[in-house]
């Protein structure tokens, strides 16, 4: 598989997850992090999933059906739709009703048959690291725990401190600044003054 990897701004996506488990729960939980809006689709969901349920997160226990895609079966466009049944039979049927209407598919256990993967995720602040490796789910998290042992929290203040930087010079209208600012603050030594915890001391100096 070619994976073309982009990140979506999560308050602006509309998932459908399909099942009631463990993977539905895990899936649904990221999506929520991310502030997606979330439908949980599944004849008897698990307690745990049926805990989510709140202002971003409806649960609708009842089997799944093509409408549910459909701009008539739900309120407004679905974004994605994620097959978690331990059925083939209602996961190829999410697939096909997603493919007609060219809505995003993520089938869990069998990621060849939808149109794209989730990734294993770290997150620290603003900061999101996310890795996949060929359908291969313990290698990627294997990956994703290595990389997130080093990138902390001291990495989510400075990406933190960053991003309010960019805004407020941008806000003002001064762009030639941010990228003075920029060039200055994320160069080759920006991992070691982040780690030896020199990064407020420089980045004090554009305030």
């Amino acid at each position: 598989m070619s994976a073309y990897p982009i990140a979506l701004d999560g308050a602006r996506v509309d998932a459908v997850i399909v099942g009631g488990g463990s993977v539905a729960e895990r899936k649904a939980k990221a999506l929520l992090e991310a502030g997606a809006r979330v439908r949980i689709i599944a004849p008897s969901p698990s307690a745990p999933v049926q805990a989510l349920a709140g202002e971003r997160c409806t649960i609708e226990t009842r089997p799944f059906m093509a409408s549910d895609l459909s701009p008539n079966g739900a309120p407004g466009r679905t974004t994605m739709v994620l097959a978690a049944t331990d059925r083939p039979e209602v996961n190829a049927r999410v697939v096909d009703a997603a493919r007609a209407l060219g809505v995003l598919v993520n089938v869990a256990d069998d990621p060849a048959a939808g149109t794209f993967v989730t990734l294993a995720t770290h997150r620290a602040g603003d900061l999101v690291v996310a890795v996949t490796a060929g359908g291969v789910p313990g290698v990627a998290a294997r990956v994703r725990d290595e990389i997130g042992s080093r990138f902390d929290a001291r990495y989510a203040a400075a990406v933190s401190a960053l991003v309010r930087l960019r805004r407020r010079l941008l806000d003002a209208g001064a762009r030639d600044e941010w990228r003075r600012a920029s060039a200055s603050l994320v160069d080759d030594r920006f991992c070691d003054t982040v780690e030896s915890g020199a990064f407020p001391q420089e980045l004090a100096a554009w305030h």
